[in-house]
């Protein structure tokens, strides 16, 4: 079995959406850095940050010491990406003596509002997510001389799409069809820092994937914190799998990927797209959170184990082979050891092509808060790393069966090294390969594998 090569993945140019090239604007006026925590959806805010910034005529930088202003846009599922934030702030409390601005964004600014000041009070910008198109606006503030600056609305009328999108991948587009959560989970602060579900217009959707196309992209990603709970708001009401067929129709779109996937809303239908279409991509990412319905019943998750194992099988019963990733936190209070088991015996069941998994952290504004016989951070770590080592023995031996096997891959990445390059495939499984060829970037090409390790693919170009 073959090593899998050190790959360095090239910082990708970025891009100017279609928005600002018809566009918008004005000479230079300082220099931001903006540093993104979290998920997809943050690196999509993040672009929808930066393409306004530019659009004003602010420059982008790579380090905070070359920036006029100091930009995070951050994550508050967990504890911790929460409290790396503000050590963050902690680095630079004497930078705004020095005549720079310093802002927090996204979903800690959402949840902590105002009392950020007080924890940082060199902090000048807090902005939640719902107010990134009044950016233009909090910023003529702060330049007009005003030293603390607020966007803390939750506009349930807005999809939180801005007018100019600075896009970072010259290849993939990331595009928000909704926005917020209605589910409600216990442990979960999503539905008050983004507030509650709220769809994008299907026609404003697939105009924004024609122009995408006629500037070269090919993969497409929706994204919503519960995207398959998309409701088309026009008279069309198109359902989720009608617009994911919409989207693959586009011509010059050759990839639609969807994120994320909420058990409860996971419909036949959803299946059926993917097994008709092949530029619908052959991966689904369905959190489960936990293998015991009495720990989802506490986490107030609207399925059982049972239920969610029926959506499962419908992707099982496919011709198509569907790879499938999840969520696990581990630690929710009164989760026994037999509770855990039960998720170890649905990692068994299920197996899952890869897995996202965490300790449960008690968040802001959430009823967990509330719960009694909570776990120790001993046995959360000692669950968290059993959970990661069963998965791992998993996907060695799924990755495994692939060696011999071809796939389209989507190149991403070129190795420092000569003749080495990185990139997915449509069932989102990463592989490092050689070619001989020099220019191979943002194109498709097939890939034999040849060794394959828990986490990734190794091969060669398929000429």
């Amino acid at each position: 079995m073959g090593k899998p090569f050190d790959i360095e993945i090239e910082r990708l140019t970025g891009q100017v959406s279609y928005s600002e090239a018809r566009g918008a604007t004005t000479g230079q006026r300082g220099t931001f850095f903006l540093e993104t925590f979290g998920c997809q959806m943050n690196d999509h805010d993040s672009e929808k940050v930066a393409g306004l910034l530019l659009s004003r005529g602010y420059q982008q930088v790579e380090t905070p010491e070359a920036a006029s202003m100091i930009l995070y846009n951050t994550c508050s599922i967990r504890e911790k990406a929460a409290q790396k934030v503000f050590s963050r702030l902690g680095e630079y409390r004497e930078k705004q003596s020095e005549g720079k601005v310093i802002g927090v964004l996204g979903c800690v600014a959402q949840q902590e509002g105002k009392d950020i000041f007080k924890r940082a009070p060199w902090v000048s910008l807090v902005c939640g997510s719902a107010s990134y198109s009044k950016l233009p606006e909090m910023l003529a503030q702060l330049e007009a001389g005003n030293s603390r600056v607020t966007g803390l609305d939750t506009d349930t009328e807005e999809t939180f799409e801005t007018e100019v999108t600075r896009r970072d991948n010259p290849w993939r587009a990331y595009l928000t069809i909704i926005e917020g959560c209605d589910k409600a989970c216990s442990y979960c602060v999503v539905p008050y820092t983004r507030g509650p579900e709220r769809s994008r217009a299907s026609d404003s959707i697939l105009r924004e994937v024609r122009q995408l196309a006629e500037l070269g992209y090919t993969e497409v990603q929706l994204l919503g914190q519960t995207v398959n709970s998309y409701a088309d708001p026009t008279a069309r009401r198109m359902s989720f799998s009608e617009l994911l067929l919409a989207v693959a129709d586009v011509q010059g779109i050759r990839r639609v990927r969807f994120t994320t996937s909420h058990p409860s809303d996971f419909t036949r239908d959803i299946v059926e797209a993917i097994e008709r279409e092949p530029k619908v991509c052959d991966h689904v990412h369905l959190p489960v959170q936990s293998g015991s319905t009495r720990v989802l019943r506490a986490m107030q998750r609207t399925y059982s184990r049972e239920q969610y194992l029926e959506k499962i099988a419908m992707m099982r019963e496919t011709k198509r082979p569907i790879a499938i990733t999840t969520d696990i936190i581990v630690g929710f209070p009164g989760e026994t050891e037999a509770h855990f088991e039960e998720t170890l015996t649905l990692l068994d069941e299920v197996q899952y092509d890869s897995m996202f998994s965490f300790k449960y952290s008690p968040r802001p504004n959430t009823p967990s808060l509330l719960m009694s016989d909570s776990i120790s951070e001993e046995v959360k770590g000692r669950r968290l790393a059993v959970l990661q080592d069963r998965q791992r023995e998993i996907q060695a031996v799924k990755h495994a069966r692939l060696v011999g096997a071809s796939f389209e891959v989507l190149v991403s990445g070129k190795s420092r090294r000569d003749n080495q390059w990185t990139g997915y495939t449509t069932s989102h499984r990463m592989i490092n390969f050689t070619s001989q060829e020099r220019k191979l970037l943002g194109t498709y090409v097939q890939v034999r594998v040849t060794g394959a390790t828990p986490n990734s693919l190794v091969g060669e170009h398929a000429v």
